[in-house]
C-alpha cells in the first residue's frame, strides 16, 4: 500500500500490539488515514535470546505461534494484497484476545489450522491459506520486515512501532496503552502522540507501572480497568 498515512507493525500475539491497533482504527476512521499493516515477529527479534532467562514460562512456544500466524499473513498479502492483511490481523487477535474463552486459548491453540482456517474464512479469505503456518519459506519476508521496523527505532524496543507519515516521518514504539480511550479521546491521544513523535529531540516517556490490558484474555472485562501490576520486557514481573 503505497502512500498510506501510517505504517503499523504488528505481532497477532501481542496484546499490547492490539490495544493500540484498536485506537488507531479508531483514529483511522475519523481522519480518514490509510494503514499499512506491516509484520515484526518478537519469536524472530528474539531469536538470539535464550527465553529460560529472559521471560516468563511459555513466552517462546507464545511467540512461535505469533510467527506460524505472521506466515499466513504474508500469503495472504502475496495472493490477495496488502489491504487483506488488516482483515486477516482484526479477526485472528480479536479471536486470541477479546473473545469469550480467550483466557484458555493455548499457543498450541493459536499456532494451528484449526484455529486459522475460521478466521481467514471470517475474514473472506481462503481457509487454504492457513497451510502457510508451518512453511519457513517466509520467514525471509517477516525478518527483513522486523528489521525495516527496527531501523527507524532502534533495536531495544518491542511492539508495536508505528511509522507516522512514511517515508520520512518519526517512528516509535508504543504508544502501550492499557485501554481504549472514547472516540474523542482516541484522537486527542493522537494528537499529542504525533506532536511528541514530531520533536526531533523526543526520545522516550515510559513507566512499567501499567494497567492489566482490558482485554477477556487478560480476565478484564470490556469497561472495566485492569489491576496496576509492574512490567518487565512486555511481560508481568513476578511477585517477589
Amino acid at each position: 500500500m503505497n502512500g498510506a498515512d501510517i505504517h503499523f507493525y504488528f505481532d497477532p500475539v501481542c496484546p499490547f500490539a492490539w490495544m493500540t491497533s484498536k485506537w488507531v482504527r479508531m483514529v483511522a476512521a475519523q481522519r480518514d488515514y490509510t494503514v499499512d499493516w506491516r509484520f515484526i515477529s518478537l519469536r524472530l527479534i528474539n531469536s538470539g535470546i535464550d527465553y529460560d532467562s529472559h521471560f516468563p514460562v511459555g513466552y517462546e512456544e507464545g511467540h512461535t505461534s505469533g510467527l506460524r500466524l505472521l506466515r499466513v499473513a504474508a500469503r495472504v498479502r502475496a495472493e490477495h494484497g496488502r489491504p487483506a492483511v488488516g482483515s486477516f490481523y482484526e479477526a485472528v487477535s480479536s479471536q486470541i484476545f477479546d473473545a469469550p474463552g480467550a483466557a484458555e486459548l493455548t499457543p498450541a491453540d493459536r499456532g494451528s489450522r484449526a484455529f486459522a482456517e475460521p478466521l481467514l474464512a471470517a475474514a473472506g479469505l481462503p481457509a487454504g491459506l492457513a497451510g502457510a503456518l508451518g512453511d519457513a519459506r517466509w520467514d525471509e519476508e517477516i525478518r527483513a520486515e522486523g528489521d525495516e521496523a527496527l531501523s527507524l527505532t532502534g533495536r531495544d524496543v518491542g511492539t508495536p512501532i508505528i511509522h507516522f507519515s512514511p517515508p520520512s516521518g518519526p517512528a516509535f514504539f508504543g504508544p502501550v496503552i492499557s485501554r481504549l480511550p472514547s472516540p474523542d479521546d482516541a484522537v486527542r491521544l493522537w494528537d499529542h502522540v504525533t506532536a511528541l513523535a514530531g520533536f526531533p529531540g523526543f526520545a522516550e516517556l515510559k513507566r512499567s507501572l501499567r494497567e492489566r490490558p482490558q482485554l477477556r484474555s487478560f480476565g478484564v472485562d470490556p469497561g472495566t480497568a485492569g489491576t496496576a501490576e509492574d512490567w518487565h520486557a512486555g511481560s508481568r514481573k513476578a511477585a517477589s
